[in-house]
C-alpha cells in the first residue's frame, strides 16, 4: 500500500509512479483465459516488479490468480502478514534461513538438492506440519535446480520423506532460459528434460499433481509448456517479455500498469552551443528550450538513457509530444529538450513511460540495451506509488 503523502520522500505531486490496479486485473484475466485450464500463478516478487507487492497481490487474487509467487521467504511471510491465505510459493533461501516459519504458515517452498530437502524435513518436524514442496529440476538454465545426475537421489529421498509424513510433494518445476525466443532450440530440449524428470519422479513412487515450467513468455507462445500451472510475472504488469512482440502474436492485449510521471521543475531558453549536464556531453545545435525533470538514477532512471552527442537518449512525453532526454542523467534529475518555441511551463506534467501516447518501458529498455523488467523493477523506494482501481 502507498505511504502517507506526508511521509513521502518525494512529494507525490512532484513525481510519482501511478499504479493502475484495474489494468493489472485485466491483464491477469486475459492471461488466465489464455492458459486455461492451467491455473495461473502471478509472481509478485521484488515488490511486484516495483509496483507494490501487497496492493498488486490483492488485485491479482481478485482477478482470479489462484497462486502467488515470490523469490524470498521474507516476501512470502509478508503476504501472510498482510492477510493473504491462498497458495504462495517461494523458491530462494539461504543456508542459514529459518524454514520453520514458512512451513508453519503453509507456504510452499522449492527444493533444489538432497541436502536442502534434509533441512526442510527437519524444519517440518519443528513446525509440526508437513512441508509443501516443489522439487526443481535444472533443465538447462544452469542456475539452480537439481542437476539431472542427482535427480534420482532427490526423488528417492523425497519419497522417504513423504512416507514419513514430513513433506507433501506438490509439484515438479523448472525454468526456461530462452522462452522469449519461441523458436530457440533450447526450449524443446528443456521441455524434454523436464518431462523425463517428471517420469523419473513418478517411477520413484512420487505423486506429481502439478507440473510448472512456463513463465510469461512461454505462457504466451508455448502451449505445450503450460501443464497444470503457469507462472506469469512481467506480463501481468503490462510489459511484453520480448520487446513488444509475444503478447500481440498471442492475441493478448496487455495494458501498462505503471505510469511514471513528474512535473517540470524548470524551463529555460538556451542559445545554440549551450552545453548540458555533467561532462558537457550534449550541446544544443540551435537555440532551444530545456526542461528539468526531478527524477534521476537514484530513483531508477537509467544513466544509460542519457543523450550524449549525436546518440539519441530516451524520450518522455510532454503535452502529447515525445521529447528527448539530453545530457547526462544525474542522481536526482535530468534534462529534456522541449524544442524552440516550447510553451511548456513549470508544473506541467511529464510522462516518462506508461500511459496512452507515451513511451513504454520496452521503449526505454530498447535504448538502454536492457529489458522492460529492469526498467519498472528498478524504480526506487523514494518515488511514491499512487494506486487507482481495484480496492485501493
Amino acid at each position: 500500500m502507498s505511504a502517507p503523502e506526508s511521509s513521502a520522500l518525494i512529494d507525490p505531486q512532484t513525481a510519482s509512479a501511478e499504479i493502475d490496479l484495474t489494468a493489472l486485473a485485466d491483464n491477469v484475466r486475459a492471461l488466465a483465459d489464455l492458459v486455461a485450464p492451467a491455473e495461473l500463478m502471478v509472481v509478485v516478487k521484488a515488490d511486484a516488479y516495483g509496483h507494490g507487492m501487497i496492493p498488486c497481490a490483492e488485485a491479482a487474487r481478485t482477478a482470479g490468480a489462484t497462486w502467488l509467487g515470490v523469490a524470498t521467504i521474507g516476501e512470502a511471510c509478508a503476504l501472510r502478514a498482510a492477510g493473504d491465505s491462498g497458495r504462495v510459493f517461494c523458491w530462494l533461501f539461504g543456508e542459514d534461513e529459518d524454514l520453520v516459519r514458512p512451513i508453519a504458515l503453509g507456504i510452499d517452498v522449492a527444493v533444489h538438492h538432497p541436502a536442502q530437502l534434509s533441512r526442510v524435513v527437519a524444519a517440518a518436524a519443528t513446525a509440526g506440519a508437513p512441508a509443501r514442496v516443489h522439487l526443481k529440476i535444472d533443465t538447462g538454465l544452469s542456475r539452480n535446480g537439481c542437476p539431472p545426475e542427482l535427480w534420482d537421489d532427490l526423488c528417492s529421498d523425497a519419497a522417504t520423506a513423504v512416507e514419513s509424513g514430513a513433506v507433501e510433494i506438490v509439484a515438479v518445476w523448472s525454468h526456461f532460459a530462452s522462452s522469449d525466443e519461441p523458436d530457440h532450440p533450447a526450449n524443446e530440449r528443456q521441455l524434454a528434460v523436464f518431462e523425463a524428470a517428471v517420469a523419473r519422479a513418478r517411477a520413484a513412487g512420487l505423486t506429481v499433481p502439478i507440473r510448472h515450467i512456463a513463465n510469461s513468455a512461454a505462457a504466451l507462445r508455448m502451449p505445450t509448456a503450460r501443464f497444470e500451472l503457469v507462472r506469469v510475472g512481467i506480463a501481468a504488469y503490462g510489459v511484453d517479455p520480448a520487446d513488444g512482440d509475444l503478447a500481440e502474436q498471442a492475441g493478448v492485449r496487455l495494458q501498462p500498469v505503471m505510469r511514471l510521471r513528474a512535473q517540470l521543475l524548470a524551463t529555460r531558453a538556451v542559445a545554440a552551443g549551450a552545453a548540458v549536464s555533467y561532462g558537457h556531453r550534449w550541446a544544443a545545435r540551435d537555440a532551444t528550450v530545456l526542461g528539468l525533470v526531478p527524477l534521476g538514477y537514484a530513483d531508477g532512471i537509467p544513466r544509460a538513457g542519457s543523450g550524449w552527442g549525436t546518440d539519441q537518449g530516451t524520450s518522455v512525453e510532454v503535452d502529447g509530444r515525445w521529447v528527448p532526454v539530453v545530457g547526462t542523467v544525474c542522481m536526482d534529475q535530468f534534462v529534456v529538450d522541449l524544442g524552440p518555441g516550447s510553451r511548456e511551463e513549470v508544473g506541467d506534467d511529464v510522462t516518462l513511460f506508461g500511459g496512452a501516447g507515451a513511451p513504454s518501458a520496452s521503449d526505454w529498455a530498447r535504448v538502454c540495451r536492457t529489458i522492460g523488467y529492469e526498467i519498472v523493477t528498478r524504480i526506487g523506494a523514494r518515488v511514491p506509488r499512487r494506486y487507482s482501481g481495484g480496492a485501493r
